[in-house]
């Protein structure tokens, strides 16, 4: 069972839907990452490996523009 349905071969870089070249004869992969899913089971982990509850990681974020005025 693949992860989604567009797969892309990983000898020619040919798209289809099987998991099996049909160009080349080559094992083809899931195209693209899987979409984000609120069922995450490991979202808490990476929360905690990135340490995004840190005062230091919240200042690192970019701020957002004061109304978009040029000065």
């Amino acid at each position: 069972m693949v992860r989604t349905i567009l797969q892309k071969c990983t000898a020619c870089g040919a798209y289809g839907l099987a998991e099996i070249c049909k160009e080349c004869g080559s094992q083809a992969q899931a195209a693209g990452p899987m979409r984000f899913s609120p069922e995450d089971k490991r979202a808490h982990l990476r929360r905690k490996m990135k340490n995004v509850e840190s005062k230091e990681w919240a200042e690192s974020l970019p701020s957002p523009d004061d109304g978009g005025e040029e000065e």
